[in-house]
């Protein structure tokens, strides 16, 4: 039980650690979303700067947390500024709901 529960616990801490920083827009009520701009931009990024070296993949091939671990084994190789890897993971994410 004691592994399952330290299992579990590294899992969270891995997964909370990987996550982008979230370089979003704040509405109103206070709750940070992601702009229309910048999905737009991420969208634009992915098509460009990924469909460069492979065909691109169907964001609905992963789940959210899948992408994680993908963005962050591609954006260096794609030379991303954090921003931009931020933006096209929520474009990703969005197409993706």
């Amino acid at each position: 039980m004691k592994k399952l529960i330290a299992a579990a616990s590294f899992t969270a801490i891995l997964l909370v650690s990987c996550t982008p920083k979230a370089t979003t827009a704040t509405t109103a009520a206070g709750t940070a979303t992601s702009t229309s701009e910048q999905i737009a931009q991420g969208k634009t990024i992915f098509e460009n700067s990924c469909g460069k070296c492979h065909k691109l993949p169907d964001p609905a091939s992963h789940n959210p947390v899948q992408w994680v671990g993908i963005m962050n084994a591609m954006a260096p190789k794609a030379k991303l500024t954090d921003d931009q890897h931020q933006w096209v993971y929520d474009y990703i994410i969005s197409v993706n709901k």
